[in-house]
């Protein structure tokens, strides 16, 4: 991967020991911090963030994130450093911890872990208001967002704050959380709640901060890496940026994302910009010398690997085996085998064999269908090699999404192509895998105008789509009722029908019965 200059400088900054600045530091204070846990509340493996199996590299769970913030704040106060623990959002959603508990397994070992603040993601929002509601009710941390104005939603009016600020080894540090405004698009926020632009909301709230003296201002921040860039271009204050949603790795890793920190010139100052990937398998530290001016003098630390070398919290563990008792029947059913393992990473960047199941399943399952056009950001996790269970399942596809079914033009399929690789490829969720149509497409082409020819499947072989013909498609009910921004799906469907056969079922199905011909990449998405 090629870096900007500024980004290379990040990775000489990356290192352990601390790098100084021009100013004279006068506190020393270390920030940990997590984002996009996803409910992975026991191991998992390091690339696919699938369940842990036996002789996995295996990362992560509750009880050793619990054991790693332990010893990242043993080694601080041994160092002469405070510490304040954050999390960047995403805790909800993508196990079965969640769909049995609903955030009350989340809450319980984030406040074991001792977390002091965290900024909302949009799969908080995912069973509405009310679930939300009962986690910040039972949360003893502050839950933030400064650009979601709660005050016309019952259910959180007085929960959510813009920002937290404490004292820390004498320097005041303020965070100020920012979500992704395509929340609505994203999950089931309610009409009640107002999202509004987070560049502006993180203005107004540093403006504020900064008026009661001198601060330290670090970004807690839902909204992906290229956004985080953009807001620490745009406003000015910020020191750091703790970011998530686009589940990006910097770290000093072979296959990282990029370095820890991410270095941006800022309006008034150098941004460090912060992320772990997902499913709890890092661990951000972060360590600052600040100014008396709350500027940062000098940094240190880094993003961190738990694996087997950190020791499990035996109270967290014994937490987890208690959460976990109600699922063990459900998630060890033998569902079928796989010949090789089908991983996720690469659903949001191109085709992956993973979406090609799931597609492919879809198709099968109903008769008559001709195309079929899923997420590939709502393929949670990879499958393994060999036996799969419904666990697996259901933590590939966690949301209890139906396959739902619509007539729709040639036109509108055209333009639900060209919406999911509007933003390219990495981390866009709403990149399409497909079934029944093939396309090539030029990524550095405008968007709205990257498709440069789609085929759909006739017979024994293809044919061009035709923009006035009516083709029956399927996709997941969320994406038919215009989430992650499909509103053509929402607005053009023709006599659509939202609650066919549950996805994850279909897919076990499919599984079970042996039928995984075509799973491989077969050239199907083409970049050129």
């Amino acid at each position: 991967m090629i870096f900007h200059r500024r980004l290379l400088l990040g990775a000489l900054l990356a290192a352990p020991a601390l790098r100084s600045a021009r100013a004279q530091a006068a506190h020393r204070v270390r920030i940990i911090h997590t984002n996009d846990f996803h409910s992975r509340h026991e191991p998992v493996a390091r690339a696919s963030g699938a369940a842990c199996r036996a002789n996995d590299p295996c990362l992560g769970g509750s009880a050793r994130l619990a054991g790693g913030v332990a010893a990242a704040r043993a080694e601080a106060a041994a160092a002469g450093r405070a510490v304040v623990a954050v999390d960047a959002g995403d805790q909800f959603m993508g196990s079965l911890f969640y769909t049995q508990h609903r955030g009350a397994a989340e809450l319980a070992v984030m406040r074991a872990w001792g977390c002091e603040a965290m900024t909302l993601g949009n799969h908080e929002f995912d069973n509405g208001p009310q679930t939300l509601a009962r986690f910040a009710a039972g949360a003893d941390f502050p839950i933030l967002a400064a650009n979601i104005d709660a005050s016309a939603e019952p259910l959180l009016a007085g929960r959510i704050r813009p920002w937290f600020e404490t004292v820390r080894g004498g320097a005041r540090i303020a965070f100020v959380g920012v979500i992704t405004p395509e929340t609505p698009q994203l999950s089931s926020p309610g009409r009640n709640l107002r999202f509004t632009d987070p560049a502006e909301a993180a203005a107004r709230a540093i403006a504020t901060i900064r008026a009661q003296g001198p601060a330290t201002i670090v970004l807690l921040s839902h909204m992906g890496l290229g956004a985080d860039r953009r807001i620490a271009e745009q406003v000015a204050g910020i020191d750091a940026i703790i970011g998530g949603h686009s589940h990006t790795l910097l770290a000093a890793e072979p296959d990282a994302d990029g370095p820890s920190p991410t270095l941006v010139d800022g309006r008034d100052r150098t941004v460090r910009i912060l992320q772990t990937g997902a499913y709890g398998r890092f661990l951000g530290r972060l360590d600052l010398d600040l100014a008396p001016d709350g500027r940062i003098a000098a940094q240190g630390g880094s993003t961190i690997q738990l694996g087997a070398e950190f020791a499990e919290d035996a109270r967290v563990a014994a937490l987890v085996a208690e959460l976990a008792r109600p699922l063990e029947e459900t998630r060890r059913r033998p569902v079928g085998r796989l010949p090789a393992a089908l991983p996720n990473g690469d659903c949001r960047r191109g085709e992956c064999a993973l979406g090609n199941l799931v597609t492919e399943a879809m198709l099968a399952a109903i008769p008559g269908a001709e195309i079929a056009i899923t997420n590939g950001g709502g393929l949670r996790a990879g499958l393994p090699e060999g036996q799969v269970t419904i666990g697996d399942v259901l933590t590939v596809l966690p949301f209890g999404n139906t396959v739902a079914v619509m007539g729709l033009r040639g036109a509108d399929v055209l333009a639900a192509i060209e919406h999911g690789l509007s933003q390219g490829a990495g981390t866009a969720g709403r990149f399409p895998q497909v079934a029944g149509i093939r396309f090539a497409w030029d990524p550095t082409a405008p968007p709205g105008s990257r498709v440069r020819g789609v085929q759909v499947a006739q017979g024994g072989g293809f044919a061009p789509l035709d923009p006035g013909r009516v083709y029956r498609v399927l996709t997941n009910d969320f994406m038919r009722k215009g989430g992650d921004g499909y509103v053509m799906f929402r607005d053009r469907a023709l006599d659509p029908y939202d609650t066919g056969p549950v996805l994850d079922e279909v897919v076990a199905d499919r599984i079970a019965r042996g039928q995984v011909a075509g799973v491989p990449v077969d050239g199907r998405i083409v970049a050129r």
